[in-house]
């Protein structure tokens, strides 16, 4: 289950506009439906997290949920690890983040898809070995895909070479279940450095998925 929890989270300042590199923060809403007779949608929920606060200034990135078991996510770009904090582990445990595990079968790309926040959207549909990822940008949330080039892990560089930009919703599905996040806030905001490090003293191991 572990490593569908990744997967799905692999799975979003002033410089956010006119094709500059997003700074700060973007706060999502997660929904989710299960496919799983003895896990309810509220489980999942409480589990994952109803709500994720993501942030990212350059090619580093943190995501941090109200979920009982998954309590954060970091990319570490200089290292390439994706850390992820389980509350049932003292240790947070990565992946190396050029390992996809998850290959793309087939990439589509549908303009003006929907709105969110007043942005509108184009859409990206990745049909994935593990299910269907869809993803919805907006170029004023712009990103520099090439700092991801090595992150395959999530198929996170393969929707980021495509869109140039961060999700303001996604729609995740895979065999467990499907979970869907919506951007309620977008912040611009310089953020510091020491945002995306790991918690002092915390122990890491590498992930067994």
């Amino acid at each position: 289950m572990k490593k569908g929890i990744v997967i799905v989270f692999s799975v979003l300042t002033t410089i956010a506009v006119f094709g500059q590199n997003f700074e700060g923060k973007i706060v999502y809403t997660n929904s989710y439906k299960s496919k799983k007779p003895e896990m309810s949608d509220q489980k999942w929920a409480a589990l994952l997290g109803s709500t994720q606060e993501y942030f990212i200034k350059g090619g580093d990135y943190k995501s941090v949920t109200n979920g009982t078991l998954v309590q954060w996510q970091l990319y570490n770009n200089k290292e390439n690890r994706l850390y992820v904090k389980m509350a049932n582990s003292e240790a947070a445990f990565w992946n190396d983040a050029s390992v996809q595990g998850d290959a793309i079968l087939k990439v589509e790309v549908n303009k003006n898809a929907t709105e969110v926040l007043g942005y509108k959207c184009d859409e990206v549909i990745l049909t994935c070995e593990s299910g269907l990822q869809k993803y919805y940008f907006n170029s004023k949330l712009a990103v520099d895909a090439k700092l991801f080039v090595n992150h395959k892990f999530g198929n996170w560089y393969g929707f980021l070479s495509e869109s140039h930009a961060l999700p303001l919703k996604s729609i995740i599905e895979i065999a467990v279940f499907t979970v869907e996040s919506v951007a309620t806030e977008v912040k611009p905001m310089k953020l510091d450095a020491n945002t995306f490090e790991l918690p002092e003293g915390i122990k890491t191991e590498k992930s067994p998925f």
